[in-house]
């Protein structure tokens, strides 16, 4: 059996928080003479391994409340600019998670962005990685009345658990005071620690239709821009695109007698 196939079979062993099996199986089972038997150990273990991820990715899937059909499948990705394609496809690895960056898609409502957000957040959990979806004014209220309830610091530290918070329609209904202060704690828990994705129909210089104090407007956009991917989505919308689709063709004019 090959080197690295050793080495494999530890790696799978230590992954599986068996480190004494990590240490000895492999030498003494060479020692006893079975090295004939390595290779079906190795083909099991990456069973095991293929079922631990299985298992990983439905309790994942299960706790990031993402609508089930929104993914890359169901989206015409071709109706996008090539560049903006690229972004989203590159985002989909998840590598801006590990530093902490945030995702920011603006356009008019119809245009795919939370489709898209969706999408991401999807095939992030397809990797592994811990996902919430919420609509922006759902997760306020959620907020807060854990901060009525005096526990919302716990509240917090819940959503501290996801590496990505997506927050749907940011700004689509105008915020309370309260429910703006509420947003901002949010953004600056987070702030170079853990991501969001934000979608919203409102692009920076509206914002203050979120956040009133024009203070609060500036450090939560200096928040949430510091380290961002901003996306645009300043393409047709797709209900008008599939309404006109479902038009019948114009009937050719009638040539005079």
């Amino acid at each position: 059996m090959s080197a690295p196939a050793l080495v494999r079979i530890e790696d799978l062993l230590a992954a599986f928080k068996l480190p004494t099996l990590a240490r000895e199986l492999v030498p003494r089972m060479r020692e006893a003479g079975l090295d004939d038997a390595l290779p079906t150990l190795l083909e099991i273990l990456e069973l095991e391994a293929g079922d631990r991820r299985e298992r990983r990715v439905a309790r994942l899937r299960k706790a990031s409340r993402l609508p089930p059909g929104k993914t890359f499948d169901t989206f015409r990705m071709k109706r996008l600019p090539p560049a903006l394609a690229r972004q989203i496809a590159h985002l989909a690895r998840g590598e801006f998670l590990e530093r902490a960056a945030n995702v920011l898609a603006f356009g008019l409502p119809g245009r795919g962005k939370s489709h898209v957000a969706c999408a991401i957040g999807h095939a992030l959990v397809e990797r592994g990685r811990s996902v919430l979806f919420a609509p922006a004014y759902e997760l306020v209220q959620e907020l807060l009345l854990a901060k009525r309830e005096l526990r919302l610091p716990r509240a917090l530290a819940r959503l501290d658990l996801f590496e990505l918070v997506i927050l749907d329609d940011i700004g689509y209904v105008k915020q309370t005071p309260e429910e703006a202060e509420i947003l901002f704690t949010l953004m600056a828990e987070r702030y170079e620690r853990r991501s969001l994705l934000i979608t919203s129909n409102l692009v920076f210089s509206q914002w203050d239709q979120i956040f009133a104090n024009p203070m609060a407007t500036a450090a939560a956009i200096d928040r949430v821009v510091h380290h961002s991917v901003i996306l645009e989505f300043g393409v047709e919308s797709y209900r008008t695109e599939e309404a006109l689709a479902r038009m019948p063709a114009a009937a050719p004019s009638e040539t005079p007698a």
